[in-house]
């Protein structure tokens, strides 16, 4: 079976968020489960463009509305990444030092239709094609509805909702920008008086995913508007919760980390990561250290942060550690914030930095008020590290509160109170020595790797070929 995902986003090449991790994971495990799976993607103008080489392996010219555009697709030269890497080469719109702007409703419309052009060229077309959020929606209703691609109606399409947050939107005005196809279809485009990426995939993907099981759930209630699309199409969905890349987040191996450790070594390990944590960043090593790693938005509860950290730290004899960016509101509070003593923030993203805080960090907090999946809840449990978070999404499916024999600090309801509430339990706890490094030893068994969801997926993908 010869699967093709279609992203805007894939680690190592480009990323902002958790779609990255899950395209740049899933090919490699299904390809470990004899499924030949690989990914096409936007070509960035990037460090890792920028460092690699490619061999280009098609070129065409494509119409945007009318006006025409000269494509190329690139080949990755070495696979060193477990799958063929195919990149979609259009200087006009895509090659960017950005992944997201203000004018994504060009730049991806044209890069989807250079991939659905691309597939026209294969002798062999593929078995599937998958793809993900909004940026690559529109694909499931050009396949199946633009007179250009009649020959790729019969190939099925599975769309994965990543965050039903954003949609991408755009004015009936711009339709013509789409391939010509039977108008009377146009029903298929719509929702709420404008083109929604996001429901026509939903409306015409053969099947749809969320990356868990809650999630899905949940986006019958709360989907920025869907919820009845969601409700009526429930029979073609389902949640498979995401995994991760257990090779690349392995505190016995991984490259970034000052110490490497195991569940034997892990009291050693971790003390040598925290101890280097706290003094890089001015911290209290002998005190529990809470940390946060993320987008600095709403949706991550980090709007209230500042009177959380500062209420915490009233309360608790603790340290509190802070590495992300965002809303520039809440990065400036938060900078202020530094004039606390046991608190410090690292405001940007650094990748090495995150893998340091995994394996150095006591807690990490995730007061998520929406959270599909969620990675940084598994990678935590994988270094050892004690979750606190709050019980949405896949949050709610992957972390058991201790209270309820299992292995994490959960709180109800993204408020200062009850945050803070879960902060003093996760700090009592950590004063119970024994059994908090029990815990660690536990947690770092919990198998999250990719290997069930990619047999979900290879099992969702051949339900669509009988």
């Amino acid at each position: 079976m010869d699967i093709l995902h279609v992203s805007a986003e894939c680690y190592p090449i480009a990323k902002v968020g958790g779609l990255a991790d899950v395209v740049g994971a899933l090919p490699i495990y299904q390809k470990k489960l004899n499924t030949s799976s690989n990914v096409v993607m936007p070509f960035y103008n990037n460090a890792f463009t920028k460092k690699n080489s490619f061999d280009q392996v098609h070129e065409g010219t494509l119409e945007l509305g009318k006006e025409p555009f000269k494509f190329k697709v690139l080949r990755l030269k070495k696979n060193t990444l477990n799958f063929d890497l195919y990149c979609i080469d259009i200087p006009e719109f895509v090659f960017t030092d950005y992944v997201y702007s203000t004018n994504d409703t060009e730049r991806f419309l044209v890069f989807q239709i250079a991939v659905l052009d691309w597939i026209l060229s294969f002798e062999t077309k593929p078995d599937i094609i998958h793809v993900h959020d909004h940026h690559t929606g529109l694909i499931p209703f050009m396949a199946s509805q633009c007179y250009k691609y009649e020959s790729l109606k019969f190939i099925p399409t599975v769309f994965t909702i990543h965050n039903a947050q954003y949609q991408g939107w755009f004015s009936h005005r711009k339709v013509y920008l789409i391939p010509e196809f039977d108008f009377r279809k146009v029903g298929l485009l719509d929702w709420a008086g404008s083109i929604n990426p996001l429901a026509a995939a939903i409306k015409c993907a053969w099947k749809v995913t969320t990356v868990s099981p809650s999630y899905m759930e949940e986006l019958k209630l709360n989907a920025n508007g869907l919820e009845s699309l969601l409700e009526h199409e429930s029979d073609k969905c389902v949640g498979v919760l995401n995994g991760i890349d257990s090779n690349v987040w392995n505190p016995e191996t991984d490259n970034y980390i000052v110490k490497n450790y195991d569940k034997v070594t892990v009291i050693a390990g971790k003390k040598a990561n925290k101890k280097y944590l706290c003094k890089e960043f001015n911290l209290d090593e002998t005190k529990p250290l809470f940390a946060f790693i993320g987008r600095l938005v709403e949706e991550k509860g980090s709007d209230l942060f500042p009177e959380i950290f500062k209420k915490a730290l009233e309360e608790n004899d603790i340290s509190i550690l802070l590495l992300g960016s965002g809303n520039k509101d809440i990065e400036e509070e938060l900078k202020a914030l530094q004039e606390e003593k046991n608190y410090n923030s690292f405001i940007g993203y650094d990748e090495k930095l995150s893998h340091i805080i995994y394996a150095g960090a006591d807690f990490l907090l995730m007061p998520s008020r929406v959270e599909p999946c969620g990675l940084n809840q598994m990678y935590s449990l994988r270094y050892g590290t004690t979750p606190v978070v709050n019980e949405i999404g896949g949050l709610k499916d992957t972390v058991i509160d201790i209270d309820k024999n299992g292995f994490g600090i959960s709180h109800n309801g993204v408020t200062v109170e009850k945050v803070t509430e879960a902060i003093t339990r996760a700090s009592n706890f950590y004063e119970n020595k024994k059994a908090y490094l029990e815990n660690s030893k536990k947690i770092m068994s919990i198998d999250h790797s990719w290997n069930n969801s990619a047999q979900e997926y290879i099992n969702l993908y051949q339900s669509l070929k009988k």
